[in-house]
C-alpha cells in the first residue's frame, strides 16, 4: 500500500506496458526534482520513481513538498506496490528500492555501506522493464547512478543526465556524462 500524509489511497495495479522513469538525485536534488516535476504533464502515461539520498535517521517529508508543485499524485512507497502511469513514487529514508516485475520493493539499507541506492534501483529497472526503462540523473555528489544508467542503456532504455551547468552539484551528472552512458 502507498500512502501520503494526506491520503490513504492506492494507485491501481496495471499491465506494465508504459515507461517507468527512475529519477535519482543527491545533494541539491530537491530543487532539481521540483523543476522537473513542474514540467511533467499530468497525463504523460509514465510512472515516475524518485530515489534521493536521504538522511537515514530522519523521516522524509519529500512527498508533501513535491505534491505542492505538481497535480500528479505523489506517494511515498511504504510496502510492495504495483506501478501505475501518471503517478509519482518516492523512496522513504533508510531504504533500498528495487523493481521486480512492475512491483516496487523496499529493503532496509545496510549501515556503513556506501549508498548506491540509485544504481541499485536503475539496474533493477533496466533488467525488468528493458526498453520501457528511463533513467534520469539530477544534481548530486559522487558517482551513484552511472552504473544504473549504463544498465538502462544496455537494455534499450533511455538514459538522461541533468546539464552539469544547471546542477547545484555536478558530480553525479558529470560522472554519467563522462562515462558515455547518456
Amino acid at each position: 500500500m502507498v500512502t501520503t500524509k494526506k491520503t490513504k489511497t492506492k494507485p491501481p495495479a496495471t499491465k506494465q506496458n508504459f515507461p517507468i522513469v527512475g529519477i535519482g538525485a543527491s545533494a541539491g536534488g530537491l530543487d532539481a526534482f521540483k523543476r522537473l516535476l513542474k514540467a511533467i504533464p499530468e497525463n504523460s502515461g509514465m510512472a515516475y520513481v524518485l530515489v534521493q539520498h536521504l538522511d537515514p535517521s530522519h523521516e522524509s517529508i519529500l512527498p508533501e513538498i513535491l505534491q505542492r508543485v505538481t497535480k500528479i499524485p505523489v506517494y511515498e512507497i511504504t510496502e510492495d506496490i504495483h506501478l501505475a502511469p501518471d503517478h509519482i513514487y518516492i523512496i522513504p529514508a533508510n531504504k533500498i528500492l528495487t523493481s521486480t516485475d512492475g512491483i516496487l520493493q523496499l529493503a532496509p539499507r545496510e549501515k556503513n555501506i556506501l549508498n548506491l541506492s540509485i544504481d541499485i534501483f536503475f539496474t533493477s529497472l533496466a533488467e525488468v522493464h528493458k526498453e520501457f526503462a528511463v533513467g534520469v540523473i539530477l544534481s548530486g555528489t559522487g558517482k551513484d547512478g552511472t552504473q544504473g544508467l549504463k544498465a538502462i542503456k544496455e537494455y534499450g532504455g533511455i538514459s538522461i543526465a541533468q546539464d552539469a551547468e544547471s546542477a547545484a552539484y555536478d558530480g553525479m551528472p558529470e560522472s554519467a556524462i563522462n562515462a558515455g552512458v547518456v
